[in-house]
């Protein structure tokens, strides 16, 4: 269990990082075909349907390989 932890908080500081220090290889993330983004005068609703995707694939993807 302690080794998972560590590896999540390890992967948790590179993304930082990368946020932190290079935020444009991110900027696609949110704006691809697919994700719905409602504006009116009320209020803003913003569903990333095809970037949720993309993630669980990545990460299921990852999680395999480290199974094996």
């Amino acid at each position: 269990m302690a080794k998972w932890i560590m590896i999540a908080g390890a992967a948790l500081l590179i993304i930082g990082a990368v946020l932190h220090l290079a935020p444009w290889l991110l900027n696609w993330f949110g704006k691809l075909p697919g994700d719905i983004r409602i504006e009116t005068q009320r209020g803003k609703v913003f569903i990333p349907i095809t970037s949720m995707l993309i993630v669980s694939i990545v990460l299921s993807i990852i999680i395999n390989l480290f199974r094996k």
